[in-house]
């Protein structure tokens, strides 16, 4: 007889890893036990014959429960202690280790069955769950993971519950977010004030159908839901949001989806997983309301991925917009309270719950790139996973910067990247910011990190941040979004190139069309777009007319065709010549916005990256044109004259060519200019790689045309796969840098 003492660290708790362990040590008869050590994983003592602990060892690794993942195995031989049961032991917390609590994960099959059986318990009942499924992240508040320190406290199980959590053999059993109607949450419909008496499900979809706006309190907060296929329900939710033509994102059934999209065999598995992200697909009109998505050619769409949302798309003959329930910059709201006070200009009704949200986290959003999926927005069904990396023994933090602010934070040879924060220019999005820092850190037993990376940016209120609670590490912006590229792919060296819309460059200027040699954290700028006076500084990016006017005024072109109003433009025009409020920008984004200006796609950005996100749907219906992007030497580097493109442009215009062909070769052009510079500066470096990265890089044109170039010089081309190649990213890269301008890295 031997004894061995195992401890797994990774994914194992909150995942039905015990009851799996117990399990496989009673079907190979061996004695023992097994119990969570807090943020050290689990710990496993076996005894039997060597052959059955070889078995339990084989077993243990490919047998693993479907949330769990198994990082490190360590094996310790024991006497033989005469042992003859297996049993589950309480919890123990023990100090430093690597115990991770699972991301929140959509409704497996089996409780969904349960869920919709009329002899089942569970039937009709909206929160079930079991160690496969259902909510982790947003209801945990320490470690260990057991129901005391989570949301679920709140709910003492009911004899049935407790019996099936008790029973090893039990899926449930553990599962420390068990429930049923007899103990668990309970939904409530309120309307006008009060709580209306029946079904609360039934109730919300009679509203819906109704045609009224929804506020639906979910896993991670709280979205606004309305019919999408009625234009004036989802005309009237855009203007008491306030939001004029930001894309809704839609849930929907399987058999929905063919009606307005055409996923391919990647995107259906995507929207199937139990991660059940927003993901973009190329849309068909004719079936959704107009307003959903105004102006492009895309639309978000994610299956439903709780008991309440399987039971409300169930009883619906059309999908649902699903949209986040916050004003734009703000965190989403999660308290029953605020919901109904913020709302209550908007919703009509509220489809409440009374289990408390721990931590917000927002529905992520993936699109196909050219080499495969990318991160819009990386949150829900990753959060909190981490990212193995060895960036050194000491703990670091990263802050990223003011607009889809996340942040990363390195502990123990693992890169945690926080939900998405927001825009923190609001001092709420910041308080929040402070508060998911607070829980990552409790949740790690971590104590706060005294280097902190942040943007250069000296206004940020990020890096004010770093400075106030730490040894600040400032990092130039598009250098960071390199960083993080070539630690995704754990490449030392790299080519990188960011397109971007706005980032402070070490110059003091705006930069945003950047190609940036990086080496283990020391990096060079060897090209560049031409830069251009930014007329009215950020108001330029609010109204791309200005950032027209100023291209065509350089070009020698008539500024009257950028489309601004003659009062705009005169004030425009004597900005660019004095040289007042109008600093110079090397931005992809603001060229781009301006093509959509010019050719009257978009004439104010009311959201987030509006211009170039319409330039690309319309450019979609197009070609490109045959056009060399001009490319002339300055300061030591290349710089793509984005002047003369333009003047290009409006040449190929009076010829004729049309306005969706123009928008095409705008991006063609642009990014083959950007790529042709990237691949002449690897190929004197000696550097084997090109990457893209930046806001811009998720633009499927943009990103294919870079690969093109980059592939046919022969060279390896690199997108992002694991972190948003945009802002959501940004804390990541200033993490990678920062660790090698420690001398920390090791990768």
């Amino acid at each position: 007889m031997q004894r061995l003492r195992i401890q797994v660290e990774g994914t194992v708790q909150g995942v039905g890893f015990r009851p799996f362990v117990y399990r496989i040590a009673v079907r190979h008869g061996l004695s023992g036990y097994v119990r969570n050590l807090g943020e050290a994983g689990v710990e496993i003592e076996v005894e039997g014959p060597p052959s059955a602990l070889d078995q339990f060892l084989a077993a243990l690794r490919e047998e693993k429960p479907p949330l769990a993942e198994i990082e490190r195995i360590n094996i310790q031989k024991l006497a033989p202690s005469g042992e003859r049961t297996f049993r589950i032991l309480p919890s123990r917390d023990s100090g430093e280790g690597s115990g991770l609590i699972p991301p929140d994960t959509a409704t497996c099959p089996h409780c969904l069955r349960d869920i919709l059986d009329p002899n089942s318990r569970f039937h009709g009942y909206w929160a079930t769950s079991c160690t496969d499924c259902g909510p982790r992240f947003t209801v945990v508040e320490a470690l260990p993971y057991d129901r005391p320190r989570t949301a679920f406290r709140d709910f003492p199980l009911c004899p049935e519950c407790e019996r099936d959590y008790k029973d090893p053999l039990d899926r449930r059993y553990h599962a420390q977010t068990i429930a049923c109607p007899a103990c668990g949450p309970k939904l409530s419909f309120v309307r006008e004030g009060r709580e209306i008496p029946g079904d609360p499900i039934l109730l919300a979809l009679e509203a819906l159908r109704e045609g009224r706006i929804l506020a639906i309190k979910g896993l991670g907060g709280t979205h606004l839901a309305c019919e999408a296929t009625r234009e004036e329900v989802v005309a009237e939710l855009r203007r008491r949001l306030g939001r004029p033509a930001q894309p809704f994102a839609l849930m929907a059934r399987e058999d929905q989806i063919p009606l307005f999209a055409e996923p391919n065999e990647e995107e259906w598995k995507l929207l199937r997983s139990p991660r059940r992200p927003i993901v973009v697909l190329l849309h068909k009109p004719g079936y959704l309301a107009p307003s959903v998505a105004p102006g492009l050619h895309t639309v978000g769409v994610m299956l439903p991925y709780s008991g309440l949302h399987h039971l409300l798309l169930r009883g619906l003959p059309f999908p649902l917009v699903m949209t986040s329930a916050n004003f734009p910059g703000r965190p989403m709201l999660i308290e029953n309270v605020r919901i109904l006070e913020e709302l209550a200009s908007v919703a009509d009704a509220f489809l409440l719950h009374n289990r408390r949200i721990v931590a917000r986290c927002d529905d992520s959003v993936v699109r196909m790139g050219p080499t495969g999926p990318v991160f819009l927005r990386r949150s829900r069904g990753w959060v909190p996973e981490p990212i193995p990396l060895d960036l050194g023994e000491e703990p670091l933090l990263a802050l990223g910067g003011d607009l889809n602010v996340t942040f990363a934070l390195y502990a123990r040879g693992k890169i945690f990247l926080s939900q998405h924060i927001g825009n923190t220019e609001e001092l709420e999005t910041l308080e929040f910011l402070r508060e998911a820092l607070d829980h990552f850190l409790r949740l790690l037993g971590l104590s706060l990190p005294r280097k902190i990376a942040c943007d250069l940016h000296p206004a940020f209120p990020t890096r004010r941040l770093a400075e106030e609670l730490g040894e600040a590490i400032p990092v130039q912006h598009h250098v960071a979004h390199v960083a993080g590229l070539a630690g995704e792919h754990r490449v030392q060296e790299l080519v990188g190139i960011a397109m971007d819309g706005y980032g402070y460059g070490v110059d003091g200027t705006a930069w945003g069309g950047e190609v940036i040699l990086w080496r283990r954290g020391e990096f060079k700028r060897v090209g560049h777009l031409r830069p251009v006076p930014m007329p009215g500084g950020d108001l330029a990016a609010l109204r791309p007319g200005r950032m027209a006017a100023s291209l065509l005024f350089a070009a020698g072109l008539p500024p009257e065709e950028s489309g601004l109003p003659k009062e705009e433009l005169q004030l425009v025009l004597a900005q660019i010549e004095r040289g007042v409020n109008a600093p110079l920008a090397t931005s992809a984004g603001r060229f781009l916005d301006a093509v959509a200006a010019w050719l009257g796609i978009c004439k104010e950005r009311t959201y987030e990256g509006e211009p170039a996100m319409k330039l690309e749907a319309f450019a979609a219906k197009g070609r490109a044109l045959p056009l060399e992007p001009p490319l002339v030497p300055s300061g030591g580097g290349l710089v793509v004259d984005t002047v003369a493109l333009f003047r290009e442009l409006w040449k190929l215009r009076k010829k004729g060519a049309r306005p969706e062909d123009l928008a095409a070769t705008a991006q063609a052009a642009l990014a083959r200019g950007l790529a042709r510079i990237a691949v002449g500066a690897a190929q004197e470096a000696g550097i084997p790689r090109v990457g893209i990265t930046g806001g811009a890089a998720v633009n499927f044109a943009l990103s294919q045309t870079v690969r093109e170039e980059v592939e046919r010089a022969g060279l390896r081309f690199l997108a992002h796969r694991r972190v948003p190649p945009g802002d959501g990213g940004l804390s990541f890269g200033q993490l990678l840098q920062a660790s090698w301008l420690l001398g920390q890295a090791r990768y």
